[in-house]
């Protein structure tokens, strides 16, 4: 059973940054994709962000410039490092791999 767990969400101000993270109970070497998703209520769940371990990243546009995923293979942990935050960034953001997901943790921006 391979766990997922994220960390890192809370409240900020827009305008404000907050590092995400996923810790993931596996060697993270072993998965090729990860993604980073959110899901705002009453909203489909989006992918915001993917990495490979090649180190091919895709944004989804609304972030882009903004947003920074990136991964650390020995510590088994990814990241999202989210800059310049808006209220529309608001949701609960969930790391993927494969058919795996974590918990999710939540982002509130407002003011």
């Amino acid at each position: 059973q391979v766990q997922l767990v994220e960390s890192g969400g809370g409240w900020v101000q827009p305008g404000g940054s907050l590092r995400l993270s996923c810790a993931a109970s596996i060697s993270m070497s072993s998965i090729h994709l990860m993604r980073w998703y959110r899901q705002a209520p009453g909203k489909q769940r989006e992918l915001v962000a993917s990495l490979t371990n090649s180190g091919n990243t895709n944004y989804r546009d609304s972030v882009k410039g903004r947003f920074t995923i990136s991964r650390d293979n020995a510590k088994n942990t990814m990241y999202l490092q989210m800059n310049s935050l808006k209220p529309e960034d608001t949701a609960v953001y969930y790391c993927n791999a494969l058919s795996w997901w974590g918990q999710g943790t939540q982002v509130t921006v407002s003011s």
